[in-house]
């Protein structure tokens, strides 16, 4: 089996699965919202994480109403955050080691925000 983030699907392929024109997985990453890899070739080739962070990008779109500039920062905002909660989850983690406390006095979250999408 192949691994979350090996890219291993053609354009053709992602654009099937999620109902887009393949153009518009283009578009995409011509605005810098997904980087998928490239064969030798220069084909295109997507992981399922770009298949999930596409999917992310179409709710934000067709749903949210939001546009591909607002797009852009939400999603880098969503990366700051996430190297935000790695460097709180290791001080926590630094710090449990130093004080030797338990972990009922410092309790870690897995995150400081859920991305929580609906569909109409």
């Amino acid at each position: 089996m192949y691994s979350y983030d090996e890219p291993v699907y053609l354009i053709s392929v992602v654009a099937k699965i999620l109902e887009i024109h393949p153009q518009t997985l283009r578009q995409y990453e011509k605005e810098g919202l997904i980087e998928p890899g490239r064969t030798d070739g220069k084909m295109r080739l997507y992981s399922q994480r770009d298949i999930d962070k596409i999917k992310t990008i179409l709710r934000l779109t067709r749903d949210m109403g939001v546009n591909l500039a607002g797009v852009d920062i939400i999603l880098r905002l969503k990366e700051k955050l996430d190297e935000l909660d790695t460097i709180n989850e290791e001080l926590r983690s630094n710090l449990q080691k130093k004080s030797h406390t338990t972990s009922s006095n410092v309790s870690i979250k897995q995150s400081s925000y859920e991305l929580i999408l609906f569909k109409k």
